[in-house]
C-alpha cells in the first residue's frame, strides 16, 4: 500500500525540501509502480530514458489523446508530438541562429554577464538579501525580455503571469484543480496577448529581437500563426526563466552547505561548466513529466495499458546507483553525467542552452562573495510545485 502512495508523498508540500528518500523508494518498488490514481510512477534511469524516447509514448495532454473530449485549445510544441512538434519547433529555433548551435543566445553572453554585475552591485553593501527575490528571479525575466524585445518598463509584468502559469502546470494525484486551471489559463490568455500584440507592432519594422524575427519570418509557409506565436512565445518564457531560478538557487543552496566544494570552485573557477552539469544532476530544475502510452506498452515485464497517465521521475533516475556512482554525493568532477535535469529526447528542454549560460554566469559572479555567507534558513521554503523544485525564498547573510 506505501507504494501506491509514492506520488502522493512526493506531491505533499512536506517532502518539497528532500524527496530523495522517497525516490530511493521508488526505485526500490520499481521500475513500475502503480499509484492509487491509476497513474504509473517510474524512477529507474534506464526505463525512464527509454521511455523518453519512444515514439509510443505521448506528451499531448489526455484530452487531445481522447477523441471523446471536447478540449481544443492547442498546447505548446513542448506537449505535442511529431510531425507537429519537430515542426513547430524547428521553426521557432530559427532565429536562434544556424542548425544546432546557441546562435543569438551565445551571442547574449555579454548582455547576460552585464545584467549578472548590475544585480551583484545592487547587493553589495547589504548584510543580508534574497537569493531569489534579489538575484535568481530577476535575472533570468531580464535576460529573457531583452531577447524577446519587451520594453523594461514592462519587464515586471511577466513575473506574476509566469508564476501562475507554472502553479498551473504542476503534477500529483488527481485533485479539485479548477481554480488553479482558470488561473493558469487567464495568465496565459494575458500573456499572450501581450506578446502577440508587441509583435504586430515590428510586423514590417524589423528590430532585431526574437519576436521581430518571428513575425517578419519572409517564408509564408514557415510563418506562425497568431495561436502558435503565442503559445510558443509564452513557452519560451517558462522555459527560459523558470528552470533558470530553480537551476541557480538550488545551485547557491547545495554549495553553502559544501563549504569544501565552495571552497574548490572559488579556486578553479574553470570547473563552472561541469560543475552546473552536476547540479543539473544531483538538484535538478525539473523532476517529473508525464506521458501517456499510445498504445499498451511493456515495461520491464510489467503492461502499462493505452491512455494511462505514466509519471517519469527525472530526478530519481538522475539518481540510480545502477547508472551513477554515489549519486548522492555532489561532485563537481564527475564523468559521463548524462542527467535528465533537462529532460532527454526530442523534448529535451527548449531553453536549455540559455539556461546553462545564465547559471554559469550568475554563480561565477556570486563564488567571490560566498566564502562568509550563511544561511538564515536551512531547510528554506519551497514553491509549492513539484514538479519544477526549488526554493521559493533563499535569505543569505554576509
Amino acid at each position: 500500500m506505501a507504494s501506491e502512495t509514492l506520488l502522493a508523498r512526493i506531491s505533499d508540500y512536506a517532502n518539497r525540501p528532500n524527496p530523495y528518500p522517497l525516490y530511493a523508494e521508488l526505485r526500490e518498488a520499481g521500475p513500475v509502480v502503480r499509484q492509487a490514481d491509476g497513474s504509473c510512477l517510474i524512477g529507474t534511469y534506464h526505463e525512464v530514458a527509454a521511455l523518453l524516447h519512444d515514439p509510443r509514448m505521448s506528451a499531448e495532454p489526455r484530452s487531445r489523446t481522447d477523441s471523446s473530449s471536447e478540449e481544443t485549445r492547442r498546447p505548446p510544441f513542448l506537449r505535442l508530438d511529431d510531425p507537429e512538434h519537430h515542426r513547430l519547433r524547428t521553426l521557432t529555433m530559427r532565429p536562434f541562429g544556424p542548425p544546432h548551435t546557441p546562435g543569438r543566445i551565445d551571442a547574449m553572453r555579454g548582455e547576460i554577464a552585464h545584467i549578472t554585475a548590475e544585480l551583484i552591485d545592487a547587493l553589495r553593501d547589504r548584510e543580508q538579501f534574497d537569493v531569489v527575490d534579489d538575484f535568481a528571479y530577476p535575472l533570468p525575466i531580464t535576460v529573457i525580455c531583452r531577447l524577446m524585445g519587451v520594453p523594461r518598463e514592462d519587464e515586471a509584468l511577466f513575473q506574476g503571469w509566469t508564476d501562475v502559469i507554472v502553479a498551473s502546470a504542476d503534477i500529483g494525484p488527481e485533485e479539485d484543480t479548477t481554480e488553479r486551471d482558470k488561473a493558469g489559463l487567464q495568465a496565459r490568455q494575458e500573456m499572450g496577448g501581450y506578446l502577440v500584440n508587441l509583435a504586430e507592432q515590428r510586423r514590417g519594422r524589423p528590430t532585431g529581437d526574437m519576436l521581430s524575427d518571428l513575425i517578419n519570418e519572409p517564408d509564408p509557409a514557415l510563418r506562425l500563426t497568431v495561436e502558435e506565436l503565442a503559445e510558443t512565445t509564452i513557452l519560451l518564457f517558462i522555459a527560459g526563466h523558470e528552470t533558470t531560478v530553480n537551476l541557480i538557487t538550488n545551485g547557491v543552496l547545495t554549495l553553502l552547505r559544501r563549504p569544501d566544494e565552495l571552497d574548490r570552485l572559488r579556486r578553479e573557477p574553470d570547473l563552472l561548466p561541469r560543475a552546473v552539469e552536476e547540479l543539473l544532476r544531483y538538484e535538478p530544475p525539473v523532476h517529473m513529466r508525464e506521458r501517456i502510452p499510445l498504445a499498451d506498452i511493456d515495461v520491464a515485464g510489467t503492461t502499462i495499458p493505452k491512455g494511462t497517465s505514466v509519471i517519469l521521475a527525472l530526478a530519481s533516475g538522475s539518481r540510480d546507483p545502477k547508472r551513477f556512482h554515489e549519486p548522492d554525493r555532489f561532485d563537481p568532477t564527475r564523468p559521463d553525467n548524462e542527467h535528465f535535469g533537462f529532460g532527454s529526447g526530442i523534448h529535451l528542454c527548449y531553453g536549455a542552452p540559455l539556461a546553462r549560460i545564465e547559471a554559469e554566469t550568475a554563480l561565477g559572479a556570486l563564488l567571490p562573495h560566498l566564502g562568509t555567507a550563511r544561511l538564515v534558513q536551512d531547510p528554506p521554503p519551497y514553491r509549492q510545485n513539484a514538479m519544477l523544485r526549488g526554493p521559493r525564498h533563499l535569505p543569505i547573510r554576509l
